[in-house]
């Protein structure tokens, strides 16, 4: 139980950082009533939309579901469909349960038409749908057929992504803007969102799944690292996602959670415009950043040094690894400075991961040793991304969870390294690489998929575009007196059923 001792100390010793944080519901005070109180990272980009990087807080918090689910063991398992067969090489068919939506709406095969149809519609395209075009029809009131234009052997994977989240048809405006506020088909419901400091879920107990344990949820999105780790030490906060490595072993070790994570956090070069159209100054960059030392330097050992795209959270990439050939000879300290003729490199880090800026500090450093003049630029990374996504910056220093999107690597490499990729932050256009990655996606059998993937990492390492430095391991602050918290490898799930307070 919560001390009232405790909550003084906390208010006095963190009232300059958590004033007003966590205040009080419309359903009930902070964590009253079996209420969980969750300090997140990054504040919402577009109102939760689930065609933003916001996606994934739908799945983190059990608010929306897709049509099948991503298990543990990384193949998908039924959500809203229980159960598909596959026709034909580019036709599925699903079959519904039983569900509605929070606002009392039945889940239909029409209503998952309607969903899917938007998310295909939607601009920019939810990375998910980067390298397939996906028809939607409705055989029966329970019954809904899949198409694709190629066969797409992982259709199943790819339908759990949190961007395809079957939403009710009120959650839809003319506009284009897609609220999940009392629109999804959770254990919880989104009944209040206020901007980009908080949201306030109830539990939905018409859930079809059952009752979830916990009445509800609070949630604050904290930014700052250090304010999220003092949120649960000061009891303030349940739990809190994304504990910095400077702050994770002032922790109590029972409220320190460790999670091997699929997140490689890398140097993306835009190759599309600015100086990296060069490839030798592209390999000077690359020869220069070695991340091996930034694992003890800069992480506290919360990170292993990078194998590649995929790290050691990703089982089989290591015995499938391809060796990377043909890149370019790297240009010299004096060469780069007589190519780049003083124009100032760009250097772009966000301050969600608070790591990522002390990183991006020492690579500046190692870049204008290698005779680049580099300018910082760190903000908060919904203050970036439209510049990121429109190439105007020449690196970033950036953190990506490589198998978020559906758990098939082929889809983040199509979003990613694709010439018509939507979130091509390095603006990479290589043919090779292009026809890599469509060969991995064509692929139906499991192993030989794995091997022309690291076929297609090759490929894309060659290019420079990106420079793996560190496989991070997420930490994750949870109080002794919650129950049920999932430690997830790819970061898209943290609360569910039974996530209680004792």
């Amino acid at each position: 139980m919560r001390t009232t001792t405790r909550r003084l100390i906390a208010v006095l010793a963190f009232a300059p950082l958590l004033a007003g944080c966590f205040a009080p519901s419309d359903s009930g005070g902070a964590g009253s009533g079996g209420r969980l109180r969750i300090a997140l990272a990054i504040p919402p980009v577009q109102a939760l939309s689930p065609y933003s990087n916001d996606a994934t807080v739908l799945s983190k918090l059990s608010v929306a579901e897709g049509l099948t689910a991503l298990g543990k063991n990384g193949t998908a398992k039924p959500a809203l469909a229980k159960s598909w067969k596959r026709n034909s090489d580019t036709t599925w068919t699903f079959e519904l349960r039983k569900a509605e939506f929070q606002d009392g709406t039945q889940v239909t095969a029409q209503a998952v038409v309607n969903a899917l149809d938007h998310a295909g519609a939607a601009e920019p395209k939810p990375r998910v749908l980067s390298d397939v075009t996906l028809t939607a029809k409705a055989d029966d009131a329970d019954t809904v057929t899949l198409t694709t234009k190629t066969a797409d052997p992982v259709l199943p994977l790819r339908l759990a992504s949190p961007a395809l989240a079957v939403l009710s048809a009120k959650a839809y405006a003319k506009d284009g803007a897609v609220s999940p506020v009392g629109t999804g088909t959770g254990p919880f419901e989104i009944k209040k969102l206020s901007g980009k400091s908080g949201a306030t879920l109830d539990r939905f107990d018409g859930y079809w799944g059952g009752k979830a344990k916990s009445s509800g949820i609070d949630v604050t999105w904290i930014p700052d690292g250090t304010a999220r780790a003092n949120a649960l030490r000061g009891g303030e906060a349940d739990i809190a996602e994304w504990i910095p490595t400077s702050q994770a072993k002032l922790l109590d070790a029972g409220t320190r959670h460790e999670v091997a994570s699929v997140r490689t956090d890398s140097l993306i070069l835009n190759t599309g415009k600015g100086m990296f159209t060069d490839p030798g100054l592209r390999a000077a960059a690359r020869k220069a950043v070695d991340g091996a030392d930034l694992v003890d330097s800069v992480f506290g050992g919360y990170a292993d040094p990078a194998q590649g795209l995929f790290g050691p959270a990703v089982p089989w990439a290591a015995d499938r690894r391809v060796k990377v050939t043909g890149r370019a000879e790297a240009a010299t300290p004096g060469q780069v400075r007589a190519e780049t003729k003083g124009k100032t490199l760009r250097l772009a880090s966000i301050t969600n991961r608070a790591e990522l800026p002390e990183a991006a500090a020492i690579l500046q450093q190692r870049l204008e040793k290698a005779g680049f003049t580099v300018k910082l630029d760190v903000r908060e990374y919904t203050q970036m991304e439209s510049d990121l996504l429109a190439g105007r910056y020449d690196a970033l220093v950036f953190s990506r969870v490589t198998l978020l999107d559906t758990g098939d690597a082929v889809a983040y490499l199509a979003s990613d390294f694709t010439s018509d990729g939507v979130y091509n932050i390095a603006r990479l256009k290589d043919s090779a690489v292009d026809k890599a990655i469509q060969a991995a996606a064509a692929e139906s059998d499991p192993g030989r998929r794995q091997e022309k993937i690291m076929k297609a990492e090759a490929e894309i390492l060659r290019t420079d575009a990106v420079v793996p430095l560190v496989h991070e391991k997420v930490v994750q602050g949870i109080a002794t007196d919650v129950e049920g918290v999932v430690l997830d490898p790819r970061e898209r799930a943290l609360v569910d059923l039974d996530t209680h307070l004792k």
